[in-house]
């Protein structure tokens, strides 16, 4: 019996160190406390190649911006009709678009309210004070690791911070590393990344505290996780091994 005893003390302490987890290591922003206020810089999206773009021209007198606004399907539209089925422009790898009238286009590199002012200075020239809206179509975000349900997530705004990211995301698991979070960027060609320790609040001074589009972000297993991978099959064969040596011990006893 005391060998019965011995055998569950340990498979219990064995299950109890297995499920045990520091405060520090799961709890977001432990020291945000510490200040008042934290700065963000201003956001501003950068178009990028392969960038879904749509772009609606509007001014005072609607009929003169048609040629501008042309539809995806030709034919007897009224004014209405027409600026509800704009086509969209795809940012090319040059960074070019081919815009009616205009012509092409460099949109690639610029901010969105730098690509709002080169449009609006080149169709200036054919319309008087025209009003440019332009809106990425794809912007998306990608989280990957130890989330509850990761994948791609298309943002409907043009501003997305990390933790928002991570709420898409279903937040991190149990086992996700909150203090070495990875975001891969990529810019002109570049991909650039940065790890965030989301335990302390230093990060939201940051100023890459709002994700770019087609941002990268992702969650690195713990060591709790890691461990389970390599013995988690193997576990099951102890564990039942340990059964079988009981059962004969308990036999041989009786």
């Amino acid at each position: 019996m005391r060998i019965l005893k011995a055998s569950l003390f340990i498979c219990v302490s064995f299950l109890f160190l297995c499920s045990c987890a520091s405060r520090k290591k799961i709890v977001y922003l432990q020291n945000i406390e510490q200040k008042n206020s934290y700065a963000v810089e201003k956001n501003e999206v950068k178009l990028q190649p392969d960038d879904l773009i749509n772009i609606i021209v509007s001014a005072e007198n609607p009929e003169v911006t048609i040629p501008f606004n042309l539809p995806q399907i030709q034919g007897n539209y009224d004014i209405n009709e027409k600026q509800s089925a704009i086509k969209t422009y795809l940012i090319n790898n040059e960074g070019f678009i081919e815009f009616p009238v205009v012509g092409k286009i460099k949109l690639g590199g610029l901010y969105r309210s730098e690509a709002v002012a080169l449009l609006r200075e080149k169709i200036s020239e054919y319309i008087k004070n025209p009003m440019i809206n332009l809106r990425i179509l794809n912007y998306k975000i990608s989280v990957m690791g130890e989330v509850l349900k990761p994948g791609s997530y298309n943002i409907q705004g043009e501003r997305i911070t990390l933790l928002e990211a991570l709420s898409l995301a279903g937040d991190m698991t149990i086992y996700g590393r909150r203090d070495n979070v990875l975001v891969i960027h990529e810019e002109d060609g570049k991909k650039t990344y940065q790890r965030y320790d989301l335990t302390k609040s230093d990060w939201l001074d940051n100023k890459n505290y709002y994700l770019s589009q087609n941002d990268v972000v992702f969650v690195e297993q713990n060591k709790t996780r890691v461990n389970n991978s390599a013995v988690g099959q193997s576990t099951t064969v102890i564990l039942s091994g340990l059964t079988i040596i009981l059962s004969l011990i308990l036999i041989l006893k009786s």
